[in-house]
Order: structure tokens, then C-alpha cells, then sequence
């Protein structure tokens, strides 16, 4: 079977560092990697960017067409993605921008590359302008400043947990934001649409997905090797998968919310968002006090056996 266009140009920026040639020749060029919304299978797909400062926008022009591409519907349900950038790989959550941002955004998208309007002129579909934001900042800066990792399993689990506590206080002040604008509005003018902003639920489910992979990959991996080797520790364990369900099923609400955010109860959304940091923070600091002496005399990166 003949290989397809799309496939030949992955190869192409793989093997090229990001080069290629034919029409994406001497242009702004990324890999997107999606993960099906019905599917969940990853989908590859080679698209022009624009850079906003630290920030990379895509635009869901779909070569003009009256419907979005489906890339787009993918990041709507899964919003962690895989970007190719010349030599980079790396993690980033893919936020649709709304309203004034999108058209702000979308005309310094025009202003680097024109074709862009001509697309828009040719649709009544609002073509979506998505920002992706690199979802590994702490190890950006610490690369950067040419810091070591974590020398010990102890330290990579402080990492991690480091890192999803920022991320949820970050949904926690989206989310303050988006109900002070809607308290706030006064006076004439439509009051702000209910339910929640595009942004706010990306960020909700990316962080959403990044804990369930963490603890995913604590049940399959992690626990049953400590159990083995600290059979003392078996209450542990037992009780670190309980609360593993339990924040699921925090998780679950929230999702269920989240499937439609411009219908999603704000009120109900803060109430689970609440319960899920409760739940949360006490795990993670359990976690924390019963497996850290543990975790500190295991090398990271693991070492060969």
C-alpha cells in the first residue's frame, strides 16, 4: 500500500530533525501527537505553527473545510499531547483559546502567515486557535540551568507530587477566576455564559489524566515490587490502592462534569474540585511519610539488575 502524504512527511521530520521539503518547505513545522476521543489510539499528524512568545499556536483550518479536523476533537477529550519540534519531544496540554483571546491570538497567527485568513474567509466555521503549553515546566528550567535529576526513587516521587500539587492549585485559581468574573458582571451586556470556560477544562482534565497515569503506574509497577521486598509494609499498600479508588471516583465526577463544559454545573464543579484536593493532599502526604525512608535507598534512574 502506497504510503499516505501525512505518513511520508513524519518520516521526512524524523529523519530530517524537523527538515522537510515539498510544500512545508522553509516553513514552521511540529508533529502533533493526539490520542484518539474514540479510538485511544495516538494519531500523528504534521501541522504549521506559530510561536507566541514560550507558547506555540495551531489553528484548526482543516485546509478551509466546514469542519474541524480530527486532531481537534481528539485534544477536546484528551488534552495531554505529544509535540515534535526539530530535535525536541516533549509533553504539553493543548488549551482551544476563547473569545477575545481567540481572536487576538488568531490575527498574530495571520500576521505570520496569511493563508490563514483566506482559509477563515472561506468557512462560517470559527476556525479554533489552540495554544500548547509545555506541561513539564520544572523540568524545562532545570535543564536549562543544567541542574541534576532526582539521584533516588524518593526524590522522583517528591518530583512528581511536587508537580501535580502545583498543577491542582493551579485548576483551584482558574477556577477562582472564572467564578469571580461570573459574580462580578454588572450592569447591561449578556452576563457570561454558564457553565466553564474552555481553558479551565482543559487544564481539569490534563491534570486529570496525568494523576490517573501516576497512579496507574503505582498499582501496576511500584506497589507490588515494594510489597515483596517490605511485607511489613502490606497495611501500607493496602491502604495507599483504597485511596487510589477513592480519588478515582472523585476523578469519575469530575469528568462526567467536564464532558460538557458549557453546560457543567459550576457550583457542583467546585464541590468535587474541593473533594478532590481533600482527598488528594491527604494521599499524597501518607504516601509521602510511610514511603520516602523506602523510596531513598532505590537509585534513580533504576539501575540494571
Amino acid at each position: 500500500m502506497p504510503m499516505s502524504f501525512n505518513q511520508s512527511v513524519i518520516e521526512e521530520f524524523r529523519a530530517n530533525e524537523g527538515k522537510v521539503g515539498g510544500p512545508f518547505e522553509g516553513g514552521d513545522l511540529l508533529l502533533l501527537t493526539t490520542t484518539g476521543a474514540r479510538s485511544g489510539a495516538e494519531n500523528t499528524t504534521p501541522l504549521g505553527y506559530v510561536r507566541d512568545g514560550d507558547l506555540l499556536l495551531i489553528v484548526g483550518s482543516a485546509g478551509g473545510s466546514h469542519r474541524h479536523p480530527d486532531w481537534y476533537h481528539n485534544l477536546l477529550a484528551h488534552p495531554m499531547v505529544r509535540v515534535e519540534i526539530g530535535k525536541q519531544t516533549y509533553g504539553a496540554i493543548a488549551v482551544p483559546a476563547e473569545g477575545e483571546r481567540r481572536d487576538l491570538l488568531f490575527e498574530r497567527v495571520v500576521r505570520a502567515a496569511p493563508g490563514y485568513a483566506d482559509y477563515q474567509a472561506g468557512t462560517d466555521r470559527i476556525l479554533p486557535v489552540v495554544v500548547l503549553e509545555r506541561s513539564e515546566p520544572d523540568a524545562v528550567e532545570a535543564e536549562a540551568a543544567g541542574k541534576a535529576g532526582p539521584a533516588n526513587l524518593a526524590e522522583k516521587l517528591v518530583e512528581i507530587h511536587t508537580w501535580l500539587r502545583a498543577q491542582l492549585e493551579h485548576v483551584r485559581a482558574e477556577a477562582d477566576d472564572h467564578f469571580a468574573a461570573r459574580a462580578a458582571h454588572q450592569g447591561p451586556g449578556a452576563p457570561p455564559a454558564p457553565g466553564l470556560g474552555l481553558q479551565l477544562r482543559q487544564h481539569c482534565l490534563a491534570f486529570c489524566e496525568s494523576l490517573t497515569f501516576h497512579h496507574t503506574s503505582e498499582d501496576a509497577h511500584m506497589f507490588p515490587v515494594l510489597a515483596r521486598s517490605h511485607p511489613h509494609l502490606s497495611d501500607v499498600f493496602a491502604r495507599l490502592a483504597e485511596e487510589h479508588r477513592t480519588v478515582a471516583r472523585v476523578q469519575g465526577e469530575l469528568h462526567a462534569l467536564l464532558a460538557d463544559a458549557g453546560t457543567a454545573d459550576p457550583g457542583r464543579f467546585r464541590t468535587e474540585l474541593d473533594r478532590l484536593t481533600t482527598e488528594l493532599t491527604a494521599h499524597l502526604d501518607y504516601e509521602e511519610e510511610s514511603l520516602l525512608p523506602v523510596l531513598a535507598a532505590i537509585p534513580f534512574p533504576p539501575t540494571a539488575p
